[in-house]
């Protein structure tokens, strides 16, 4: 459970970090593809000097060859390229407060579906009682902790086509790519368990920047360059905090499953977007919802690990 409360705190500092990025930048998609393309260059040094790792990919070579691993489960940074995207776009719109609520609660309901599907490395996962109300009333607790946080300043990271869109409508771009971590997570797993945790990063990595780079490249043809990036190291550390948890994710996903990811990851995800607001606060304010949507969701996370001994490992 702690793997999964330190990726959680991870996503929300990466998100806080690549929604500057995008106001700077004034293009929330730029700020995804340098995010990507920091984690991408450093997982590449990594294989350049690490046998072990170059062994990894060997092996998930292998496995895609002899058909262990199915081609599209190498496609996990597709959503991993979403959620980073959608970070640069809405973060400084809406608050990373805002944008953790919408994104966990699509995590949340297709955890379920996932485990239950058995796309993870760990197979199917039964969806008993303890899971389903800890899924249930994590999604009340991001509901509840979503009260009251409208629209905040940012919207310069936004298409001009978003510029005028509704909070509430809005919320649903980081919610849909909330959906797609989950499945995320369990792909790499499925290579991490194969070739390593580094391995699935890298993989990750690899498809997420392609598929940002084509994106980027029709937002310049439409809307032309961008200003010149800025010189605060701070801002590009998004992509290396993705790849810690990305691999940390696959690692994770292989001992509790893809829910109780979910779930913790949550918790840590609700919690350090509360001390993010605390100690670096923007237009967006603490509620006393939100503290109480993040006491909820630690409470959900216990009932989901109620009786773990009923889940096959």
């Amino acid at each position: 459970m702690v793997c999964g409360l330190g990726i959680g705190a991870g996503v929300a500092v990466q998100g806080r970090i690549n929604g500057a990025l995008g106001v700077r930048l004034q293009d929330g998609i730029a700020a995804a593809t340098i995010s990507f393309g920091v984690g991408f260059v450093l997982l590449c040094v990594a294989f350049a000097v690490s046998g072990r790792m170059r062994d990894g990919m060997v092996r998930v070579r292998a496995a895609v060859a002899g058909r262990t691993l199915r081609p599209w489960q190498l496609l996990g940074g597709l959503c991993g390229a979403l959620f980073v995207a959608c970070q640069g776009l809405t973060v400084a719109a809406i608050g990373v407060t805002a944008f953790t609520v919408a994104a966990v609660a699509g995590q949340l309901l297709s955890g379920l579906a996932v485990d239950r599907l058995g796309v993870g490395p760990s197979g199917r996962t039964p969806i008993t009682v303890p899971r389903a109300v800890g899924a249930l009333v994590a999604i009340g607790a991001v509901l509840i902790a979503g009260l009251g946080h409208g629209r905040v300043g940012g919207s310069s990271a936004l298409p001009e086509a978003l510029g005028s869109v509704p909070t509430w409508l809005l919320l649903t771009l980081p919610a849909l790519a909330g959906v797609g971590l989950s499945w995320q997570q369990a792909v790499n797993g499925r290579v991490g368990a194969v070739g390593g945790p580094f391995a699935a990063a890298l993989v990750n990595f690899g498809v997420g920047v392609a598929v940002l780079l084509v994106l980027e490249s029709i937002v310049w043809a439409v809307s032309g360059p961008r200003p010149a990036p800025p010189t605060a190291p701070w801002l590009y550390l998004g992509g290396v905090i993705g790849v810690a948890f990305i691999a940390l994710a696959a690692l994770a996903v292989r001992w509790i499953g893809v829910l109780l990811l979910a779930l913790t990851s949550v918790a840590g995800q609700l919690g350090a977007a509360l001390v993010l607001d605390l100690l670096t606060p923007t237009d967006a304010r603490v509620s006393a919802t939100t503290v109480l949507g993040c006491a909820l969701t630690v409470t959900a996370v216990l009932i989901a690990g109620f009786r773990r001994a009923d889940r096959p490992d």
